[in-house]
């Protein structure tokens, strides 16, 4: 087995992860988009795009499986591979949260707000800038970088709280907004996982760069 055939496969998995995290991002930046604009179709459109991030998933998946099957890697290569698989099945979960969010919105449709979407905005941007530096931390092996973008998930949930003592205060005073209160306690909870899954990429990508298994946060 040649290095330099492993080492083509392995930047093959990595360009998958690559545009899966993409595909994430457009995932969580336009179902919050739509929430906000009261887009019901384009809230649609994002749940059935969400079969693309799964068949990346499973190509990821079905490639890592086979590349240690067949090539037997060794070292740095062998943790590479068990790390993409890994990032592959936490983007498969933030995917799967923007089609909630989502979902919600289309449950919501077409009725007012009980509150202005201030901190649920201020959420997704910050999930989504997460998302495009870890493309580079993954890119550019660079494990201090990926340490640092785990470090803000903080501020993610931060924002949560916020989101979530403002609809308790509104459902406690009116509660006729209970039900809607309820989902945007949902996107808000759906917002603030997606920050604890690009955490555990980030905890992955270390992984895969040196080797040690690490929490952050």
């Amino acid at each position: 087995m040649g290095s330099n055939d492993l080492e083509l496969s392995i930047d093959t998995l990595k360009q998958y992860t690559i545009r899966m995290i993409e595909k994430c991002e457009d995932a969580v930046k336009e179902s919050i988009s739509c929430m906000i604009k009261k887009d019901l179709d384009g809230a649609m459109k994002v749940i059935e795009k969400d079969d693309e991030i799964d068949v990346l998933r499973e190509y990821i998946r079905d490639r890592s499986i086979e590349l240690i099957a067949l090539k037997q890697p060794m070292a740095k290569d062998l943790r590479y591979i068990y790390a993409l698989g890994n990032i592959a099945i936490e983007l498969e979960r933030i995917g799967d949260y923007a089609v909630n969010i989502s979902k919600e919105t289309i449950k919501i449709g077409e009725d007012e707000y009980i509150k202005e979407l201030i901190d649920v905005p201020k959420m997704s941007k910050e999930c989504v800038e997460m998302l495009c530096d870890v493309k580079i931390a993954l890119l550019e092996e660079d494990e201090k970088l990926a340490y640092n973008i785990a470090l803000r998930d903080k501020k993610i949930d931060e924002l949560y709280v916020m989101v979530h003592d403002d609809c308790l205060k509104i459902m406690n005073e009116k509660p006729k907004t209970i039900n809607q209160g309820v989902r945007l306690l949902s996107v808000g909870r759906y917002l603030e996982r997606i920050g604890d899954h690009i955490t555990n990429v980030c905890e992955k990508i270390i992984y895969a760069i040196n080797g040690e298994m690490i929490e952050i946060g």
